[in-house]
């Protein structure tokens, strides 16, 4: 909710309540797609993490597609979002947002990024997160190596998600 609402002056010090109204399962699976495909989304994976003198790895639970759906070249370790998303029905904005977010990840498939960039961002695993895609992404339309990725059908689709989530921000209640 604080992020639906762009930070002003004027709403700076607002205090964010339970809702007042109850949330429909729409809302509810509207916010879940807004999450995953957020700016502030830092969703990763990565192996060979080096910590306190030890190596770790983290799994990306977060990708709403499967291995299928994307092209990737190998499986994820995991499918909980895939299999949450499953017996959900999501509104026409959040179905345009998931569309236009698997065109993404599968541009972000089709190639390999050079050195540099996959370890910059750790892109050493298949189950890569939102945060590493859409910054190898850029990352891509920057060096001009490959064909520029259009990101302009994501941004649309996501901002008619925002607009619809927005006004409900203050009529459900979470703030007033």
């Amino acid at each position: 909710m604080r992020l639906l609402v762009k930070h002003s002056w004027i709403n700076h010090n607002d205090q964010f309540l339970q809702p007042s109204e109850p949330l429909s399962d729409e809302f509810k699976n509207d916010c879940l797609l807004w999450m995953l495909f957020h700016g502030k989304n830092l969703s990763a994976s990565a192996n060979d993490l080096e910590w306190n003198g030890k190596k770790w790895s983290i799994v990306n639970h977060f990708i709403p597609f499967t291995e299928e759906e994307v092209d990737a070249p190998d499986r994820f370790e995991s499918d909980f979002m895939v299999q949450y998303l499953a017996d959900k029905t999501l509104s026409a904005e959040a179905t345009a947002v998931l569309d236009a977010g698997r065109s993404l990840w599968k541009a972000y498939f089709a190639h390999t990024d050079v050195r540099t960039v996959r370890d910059q961002y750790k892109l050493n695993r298949p189950d890569v997160g939102w945060y590493q895609i859409r910054n190898a992404l850029a990352e891509r339309n920057k060096s001009g190596d490959t064909a520029p990725v259009n990101f302009k059908p994501f941004e649309v689709a996501y901002e008619a998600l925002t607009q619809k989530l927005r006004p409900q921000v203050f009529s459900l209640g979470f703030l007033r």
